[in-house]
């Protein structure tokens, strides 16, 4: 094998193995994106669960702090009963804001880690199709100055005669 076809045949390969390195790291940080979106999705849905067991709570508390009122002579819907009642209620509401919120938030977080990941993997993408370009221009390079002779570029030293 002459050095034309190894310089050649070495560039080839180099170039092939720097295309599969490319690909992997981007297959790997998409991955990665795709189990950061379904962390994002769980969490939504642990929301509502949250909320869910927050409202059952609420309801045992709210049918405890009734009995209790009752038990005690309170008339239920007016007076001291009533301001219990609406800011039991309002808390409520807060709560089931709060939980919604920070769920968001850590929902789009995740998303946000997420396409951090793809853009990572285009980047890893890209940079491995540039070190391709620098490998073929390279070995184009090796095989120009190897050959530098037979394509009648270099000087036979020859002096003309005057």
């Amino acid at each position: 094998m002459s050095a034309s076809a190894f310089t050649l045949a070495m560039g080839v390969s180099q170039y092939q193995q720097q295309g599969a390195i490319g690909k992997y790291n981007q297959a790997a940080n998409n991955r990665a994106a795709a189990v950061l979106d379904g962390q994002a999705t769980q969490i939504e849905q642990k929301a509502e669960f949250d909320i869910a067991q927050f409202n059952k709570t609420y309801q045992k508390v709210k049918g405890e702090t009734t009995v209790a009122l009752a038990k005690s002579g309170v008339q239920i819907g007016s007076g001291s009963a009533y301001n219990i009642a609406l800011s039991n209620a309002l808390e409520k509401r807060l709560q089931e804001n709060l939980i919604r919120y920070n769920s968001q938030v850590a929902a789009s977080n995740k998303r946000e880690e997420a396409s951090f990941a793809r853009i990572k993997g285009t980047i890893a993408r890209q940079e491995s199709r540039i070190k391709q370009i620098g490998t073929i221009a390279s070995a184009g390079t090796s095989l120009i100055t190897m050959n530098q002779g037979s394509f009648g570029t270099k000087s036979k030293g020859l002096v003309v005669a005057p």
